[in-house]
């Protein structure tokens, strides 16, 4: 065969075949199958379970109320007996207030573990009384937690009532309209944006959390 002679096609390696060709069987092939069927509760569940489980939770044991109260910087914002914060504003129902205050031109206040808590416990005990049925609450009414062992044992118990109500709701349910239980800028929302609202919370505030421990560890004056 001389170098103008075509190529035999028998003797071409599937890798010399021209792309166009392999490019439309590979398309042909893909186009063929059929779509997979989405569990997107499922899909929900596993990826905050997952998070929860394999990376999270763990990383909370032996909390101590030293780390639970340790102030990463001069006025950070923490969790204090009633009358006893110098925040601008406090928060809470019970023997405990939580820092807050208006936005200002500065850089916000660091937060302490108990704070960060604090928030997430709230913001699950909330969820539960809007969509499953539990305790009305808002961080006016909440009563937050004094200690690290509190702290653990209601963020075990919030975040095991969120994962039950959800696992109830089904893809129904989460592709049911928020309505009046949401702000009205809302109402119209899938009921699936507050599921994914609330695993963003889990991840950032626990991400924070692990954070904090892990800068304790490393703070002499810490210990």
């Amino acid at each position: 065969m001389t170098d103008t002679d075509p190529p035999d096609e028998g003797s071409m390696s599937h890798e010399a075949q021209p792309v166009a060709v392999r490019g439309t069987k590979v398309a042909r092939s893909r186009r063929s199958r059929p779509p997979m069927a989405i569990d997107w509760n499922g899909e929900l569940l596993d990826q905050v379970e997952t998070h929860w489980h394999q990376r999270l939770r763990p990383r909370l044991e032996g909390l101590s109320d030293e780390e639970y109260y340790w102030a990463p910087a001069p006025g950070s914002w923490t969790i204090h007996r009633r009358g006893e914060s110098p925040a601008p504003v406090s928060y809470g129902a019970g023997d405990y207030t939580w820092d807050y205050g208006p936005a200002s031109d500065g850089p916000a206040p660091m937060t302490t573990i108990a704070w960060r808590l604090g928030h997430l416990i709230e913001t699950l005990a909330s969820m539960n009384g809007v969509y499953f049925g539990g305790p009305r609450v808002t961080a006016e009414t909440f009563d937050y937690p004094g200690s690290a062992e509190t702290a653990l044992r209601r963020l075990d118990d919030t975040y095991a009532a969120w994962v039950a109500g959800v696992r109830e709701l089904g893809d129904e349910g989460l592709a049911a309209r928020q309505g009046s239980k949401s702000p009205p800028e809302f109402a119209d929302a899938p009921v699936a944006r507050v599921v994914l609202y609330t695993s963003v919370e889990i991840f950032h505030h626990g991400a924070e959390i692990s954070l904090l421990r892990d800068l304790y560890l490393r703070e002499p004056q810490a210990r």
